[in-house]
């Protein structure tokens, strides 16, 4: 099955055309990132490049697989709509990954035990919120036996990155991953990827993709209330 991933959650526009075989083990076959806001100007054309390069028309994508957040709100929708939007035009399912869960299968290999020079714990991803706060979720090993299985323990969640620093212990934290910016306020070494790769939200989703099954409508991980709010009443008018 050929897919299609997008991801505009993070400050990195990821587009990707991935082939998912039958086993299960997803295969980026071209991909862009682009390291920058402007998601809106870099996405669709992105898309154009990878398919030229992939030598893969659109019109072979059997399933759309996009990155549902958390993000900033207009980041997110450009991807979520996109993906709608090709979805349709294809005929063809789109399934919605929260990014975080992508970025954890991303780091499958990365936790080890301390004789290999890795912290043994929990996994921790965090990303940009803006407002000097991360969004984060902590993950836990499903199966030790599949590096790339991940558990999701806690999460998706916004906070400021020094309440979330005197946690982790609580979450039992070994490693972290995500946007390095954190580092400092954090208190520990963030290592990539920063971003998730097409092959993993794909990864993320693939049960699904090689099972047929009809996924549920993409809804947006804002985890914050919009700033804008309805009037409460009128404004009162002085002459």
């Amino acid at each position: 099955m050929l897919v299609l991933a997008l991801d505009t959650a993070t400050t990195v526009v990821t587009a990707g055309l991935v082939d998912l075989p039958d086993s299960g083990v997803p295969r980026t076959l071209a991909a862009r990132a682009h390291d920058g806001r402007r998601h809106g100007e870099l996405l669709m054309p992105a898309v154009r490049a990878l398919c030229a390069e992939a030598g893969h028309g659109l019109a072979g994508v059997g399933a759309v697989v996009v990155g549902a957040g958390p993000g900033p709100f207009t980041g997110l929708r450009v991807g979520i709509a996109s993906a709608a939007a090709l979805g349709h035009a294809l005929d063809v399912p789109v399934h919605g990954v929260v990014t975080h869960d992508a970025l954890a299968w991303s780091a499958g290999g990365t936790r080890t035990d301390a004789a290999r020079g890795v912290h043994a714990g929990n996994l921790l991803v965090v990303t940009d919120a803006r407002r000097r706060e991360v969004y984060w979720a902590a993950y836990d090993a499903a199966d030790p036996a599949d590096a790339r299985s991940v558990r999701r323990l806690s999460g998706p969640a916004v906070e400021a990155p020094e309440s979330l620093a005197a946690r982790l212990d609580e979450l039992a934290v070994g490693t972290v991953i995500g946007d390095p910016a954190f580092a400092d306020r954090l208190g520990r070494e963030i290592a990539g990827p920063g971003a998730p790769g097409p092959d993993a939200l794909v990864g993320v989703a693939a049960a699904d993709l090689l099972a047929g099954r009809a996924p549920a409508p993409v809804e947006p991980l804002y985890l914050r209330r919009p700033d804008a709010v309805e009037p409460t009443g009128r404004k009162r008018v002085t002459a």
